[in-house]
């Protein structure tokens, strides 16, 4: 998400840009009428660049409270698998839940010692909550979701819900 507020902002830097050259060339070109459409735009990117500015504190704010798993999610010919890198995490941490086409996996990475800020030289290890909810892109069968820690790796695995092959119906007159 942070990565998409940062694409966001640097295009509208651009349109910016863009709207403030517009001005210069109106202005050095009376013809030009269309005064109208830049002041619109740059009204509109007044707004758009506010509106980014409050969606980025409201994620720093929330990055604070809860992290999110990076995962990867394919499919064998049986099953669904939901693999994330979750190392640290006791497996009694780890809540994994499916509602309707939604699984959900939360949990809790906690530092075991204290060290003081003062004595750290890098600190990019997140500790805290965590959660990612992914839309399962195919049926499962709920009842039979398995799931294992290895390594520090999470492995989820959903088995497919069989569905019946196409049947054709051949259609009589009367």
């Amino acid at each position: 998400m942070y990565n998409k507020i940062v694409s966001v902002h640097k295009l509208l830097t651009n349109f910016n840009f863009m709207a403030n050259f517009f001005n210069k060339i109106k202005r050095n070109n009376p013809e030009l009428e269309d005064e109208n459409l830049i002041t619109e735009n740059y009204n509109n990117h007044e707004k758009i660049e506010s509106d980014l500015t409050k969606n980025e504190t409201a994620w720093n704010n929330n990055a604070n409270n809860e992290g999110q798993l990076s995962v990867d999610v394919f499919q064998t010919r049986d099953s669904l698998i939901i693999k994330s890198t979750i190392a640290g995490v006791k497996p009694e941490n780890i809540d994994i839940s499916i509602d309707n086409d939604v699984l959900t996996i939360r949990g809790e990475r906690q530092m075991e010692e204290k060290t003081e800020v003062t004595d750290y030289f890098y600190q990019e290890c997140y500790w805290g909550g965590f959660s990612r909810s992914v839309v399962l892109p195919i049926e499962i069968k709920a009842d039979e979701v398995e799931a294992s820690i290895k390594n520090g790796v999470l492995t989820v695995i959903l088995p497919k819900v069989k569905k019946n092959k196409s049947v054709a119906v051949k259609v009589k007159s009367e």
